[in-house]
């Protein structure tokens, strides 16, 4: 278990050791936007997701996909519904490198995405720290193309707190050919404030149905079958809903205490009543396993809120320690009873890295 509380800990020390937040002007410059410390992390942060070794409650799932691969050809593993992670298992079963190149070059575009995303809070080592208990450790170890996807559509909104509605479409179509699910996010962006809604709305609206149409169309009925009809239930999909509806209230209730641009003004208030839509569906839906997947798409909001609750609830410019602290805390308690009582923790525990048990073998 100790792994897990490492990679909590080191993004954690650096939050309460450096509690000064970057200006807001600061926070989308492209000097130094990865420095070398960043670079570090997500160097380790690759090599840890990515050479897990039999982490994650689908581990059996996955080394099938890549089996399946094995003599099949390229247009096969393309036509699947989910293509760049189908191509991904068909180099991976061609070549021998296994599972651990999937994971490997998932992991690597996961930890660029949240880590991209982090950089630009104001408190950036406390975003990840925010990030740790449950984007990283159970979302990008144990769902990998969610994860890839999550991490893609992170870049996405990165790209539209810079402005760019387009860029962010054009993430999150990226991110759908490696999870289709990402393509709820897409409506999102006719609420990032543009000054031509209605323009916006028009290309946008046109590109979520393209999208729809060449990824979505025939997995349709699948998709109701696999999840609605079959009534699939999620243990924990109520304490994971909540965990993003809470900040989502806290944010609608003292939005304006926020320092944001229009842009993020607009998008993070339109998340946020999703993610507390996502209560009353959770309620009313057959599958709670269906809305719990989907919600995965609102963790960033939680990094959002929670990055910024010291500078929303503190004294403007200061320090804000104990705002600090009290985020620090309470992810700390969110990794602890993930790691000590969640039901498919021991899929996670213990840690295994790829090369030290080859070594070992």
């Amino acid at each position: 278990m100790w792994p897990y509380w490492f990679l909590f800990l080191v993004p954690a020390c650096f939050a309460i050791v450096r509690l000064k937040s970057t200006p807001f002007i600061l926070l989308y410059a492209e000097k130094n936007y990865f420095p070398p410390v960043w670079r570090a992390i997500l160097f380790f942060l690759a090599l840890m997701i990515g050479f897990r070794h039999e982490v994650g409650g689908d581990w059996l799932t996955y080394i099938e996909h890549i089996n399946r691969m094995a003599d099949a050809s390229l247009a096969t593993a393309f036509s699947e519904k989910d293509p760049a992670y189908g191509i991904l298992n068909w180099v991976a079963a061609k070549s021998g490198a296994g599972i651990y190149f999937v994971n490997l070059f998932c992991a690597v575009v996961a930890s660029w995405g949240i880590l991209s995303f982090c950089r630009v809070q104001p408190r950036a080592w406390l975003a990840l720290v925010v990030a740790v208990p449950y984007l990283i450790t159970v979302v990008a170890m144990g769902y990998t193309r969610q994860g890839v996807a999550i991490g893609l559509a992170m870049l996405g909104m990165v790209a539209l707190g810079q402005g760019s509605s387009l860029r962010f479409v054009l993430w999150i179509a990226l991110a759908a050919i490696f999870h289709q699910s990402a393509v709820i996010l897409v409506p999102l962006a006719v609420m990032a404030g543009s000054k031509r809604r209605l323009l916006t709305l028009l290309w946008i609206s046109v590109a979520a149905i393209a999208l729809f149409v060449l990824l979505l169309q025939e997995s349709t009925d699948s998709l109701v079958h696999g999840y609605i009809e079959a009534e699939y239930q999620s243990s924990g999909a109520g304490i994971r809903v909540a965990m993003n509806a809470l900040p989502a209230a806290f944010f609608l209730i003292f939005r304006k205490r926020f320092q944001l641009s229009a842009t993020e003004r607009s998008f993070w208030t339109a998340m946020s009543w999703f993610a507390l839509f996502f209560v009353v569906l959770l309620k009313i839906s057959p599958s709670s396993t269906a809305v719990d997947r989907v919600a995965l798409y609102w963790i960033p909001l939680q990094l959002f809120v929670l990055s910024r609750l010291p500078d929303a609830m503190g004294k403007p410019g200061k320090k804000n320690a104990l705002w600090v602290y009290a985020v620090v805390a309470y992810s700390a308690a969110v990794h602890f009873v993930w790691l000590v009582y969640a039901d498919t923790a021991f899929a996670w525990i213990p840690y295994q890295f790829y090369p030290w048990v080859w070594l070992w073998k």
